[in-house]
């Protein structure tokens, strides 16, 4: 197909970034994220070690990407830092090992940032695109992320030009940019459905120096089939939402559900489509999952605006190949539109997110495992969670086979405060922190989140303490990290 751009293969692009650049790469998600290109940068990166010369790029991104990008990338130790966000497990590695700086953002904040030039130059932008006009009109893929930023503020541009892609994707996308402050304005978004951008996001045609055509689809994996524990948590939240529409806190006609990523996101959409008390509703959310479109041919989800379209390899396909049946029903912004504050508070969404550990007050940890691994960032969750009418935390009360308790007496890492955390949900039941002082919040933790095999534990860890609005004992806090250390098993945790 012919272009008035330079044809490139993906070895001709990467031959044109060297070392030290900072390259800003399309992907919220492996949905829409650059190919081609990354995988032959990491090729050239490993050459130039061979040769003994340097060869690392700065990483951004939407959020997380495939492993043709991250993990060849990673293989190839040719990323000298990383930012925002990822799920990577050779990028993880490399992360934690000391090899990459990474450094952990709230998606909404990295296309301001980078616009305000708090990370210094952008030199290349490397996008896919189902399409790309004369005039520099790009029509982006399965996801926005925070292309459009990368597209603006590059100084040059590669186009990974992805025919799996359909150009039947134009009408899918929401593209606006904010101004920057002083001149910013709000955002005139208020209800879930509005459309306030453009189609395509067009890009100074004089800065694409060359379109790199490929067919390769997104690199999703599947996810896993729903477990009795994640089933039982998807119930508990419906549940939970449903009585809080008949107390007449949530309104009859219900509001916006932003969801988390993963299989407990994908185990609560499809409770809450199950329960017959939570009537027809829309999601204004980050990821569009699998659940979301079950949910949509199920007629329990109307409409759904994310940042990307993650779906498994199969739904993918079955939405392509029924794609005017999605039209209106699908939107993809980008992300500092849909995780901004100012909206999420407008529009008064219920955010729903995973945590990876909590403790007994309700703090939140979302990233480091132990307090010093990196497991993935923060992502959106805080974007939402801050933000929310109602915000919800839901994990399994255990996990390695009940060797770690999710629920501990002081969070190694902190995310997300107890001020943010309203609603904590486990397999086992609800706490309802709401109004809750600290000593309330703990017994209902306790009593109504924790697993059976540490609720003892955990009680005589907080009367250990036997004064103090929040009592703690700095003597004890992480006895059971230090059990699990020393033994494999937070059992085993003594006071």
């Amino acid at each position: 197909m012919s272009y008035p751009f330079p044809t490139l293969t993906a070895e001709e692009a990467a031959a044109m970034i060297q070392h030290d650049n900072n390259v800003g790469f399309s992907g919220f998600t492996p949905a829409g994220a650059a190919k081609a290109v990354p995988t032959a940068i990491a090729q050239k990166a490993k050459a130039e070690h061979d040769a003994g010369r340097e060869f690392k790029i700065g990483v951004l991104s939407g959020a997380s990407t495939g492993d043709s990008l991250d993990g060849e990338l990673a293989r190839a130790d040719a990323v000298k830092f990383r930012t925002p966000y990822q799920s990577n497990k050779d990028m993880r590695a490399s992360i934690n090992a000391g090899k990459t700086r990474f450094f952990d953002m709230h998606l909404s904040q990295i296309q301001q940032n980078v616009r305000y030039g708090f990370f210094g130059d952008i030199d290349f932008a490397v996008v896919e695109a189902a399409d790309v006009a004369a005039d520099g009109k790009v029509l982006l893929t399965s996801s926005v992320g925070a292309a459009p930023t990368y597209l603006k503020v590059a100084k040059k541009v590669i186009i990974e030009l992805n025919s799996y892609h359909p150009k039947q994707l134009l009408g899918f996308h929401d593209i606006y940019q904010p101004n920057d402050p002083p001149h910013r304005k709000p955002i005139p978004i208020s209800n879930a459905e509005d459309r306030i951008g453009t189609q395509r996001v067009w890009v100074d045609p004089k800065k694409i120096v060359g379109v790199v055509e490929t067919n390769r689809p997104d690199e999703v994996g599947g996810f896993t089939p729903t477990s009795e524990v994640t089933q039982k948590i998807g119930e508990n939240v419906a549940e939970f939402l449903a009585g809080e529409m008949l107390a007449g806190r949530v309104p009859s006609t219900f509001l916006p559900i932003q969801s988390g990523v993963g299989n407990v996101a994908n185990a609560v959409l499809g409770a809450m489509g199950a329960n017959p008390d939570i009537p027809v509703f829309q999601l204004y959310t980050e990821v569009i999952q699998d659940s979301v479109i079950a949910g949509m041919n199920a007629g329990n989800i109307a409409f759904a605006s994310g940042a990307s379209l993650t779906v498994s390899p199969d739904v993918l396909k079955s939405v392509y190949a029924d794609i005017e049946h999605y039209q209106g029903k699908l939107l993809l912004r980008p992300q500092e539109i849909s995780n901004n504050p100012e909206v999420v508070r407008r529009l008064g969404i219920i955010s729903i997110n995973t945590a990876l550990e909590t403790d007994i007050f309700g703090n939140v940890n979302s990233t480091h495992v132990l307090g010093s691994k990196m497991m993935n960032g923060i992502g959106g969750s805080g974007d939402f969670t801050r933000n929310a009418y109602i915000s919800i935390f839901t994990c399994p009360s255990t996990a390695k086979g009940g060797a770690i308790s999710a629920i501990t007496p002081l969070c190694s890492h902190m995310d997300h405060s107890e001020h943010s955390v309203q609603i904590l949900i486990t397999e086992q039941g609800v706490a309802d922190l709401r109004g809750k002082s600290p000593a309330e919040r703990a017994e209902a933790i306790i009593s109504n989140c924790a697993h059976p095999d540490y609720k003892d534990l955990l009680h005589k860890y907080y009367h250990l303490a036997k004064s103090g609005h929040t009592r703690q004992s700095l003597d004890s806090a992480f006895a059971f990290h230090k059990a699990f250390l020393e033994s494999s098993d937070m059992r085993k945790a003594h006071f």
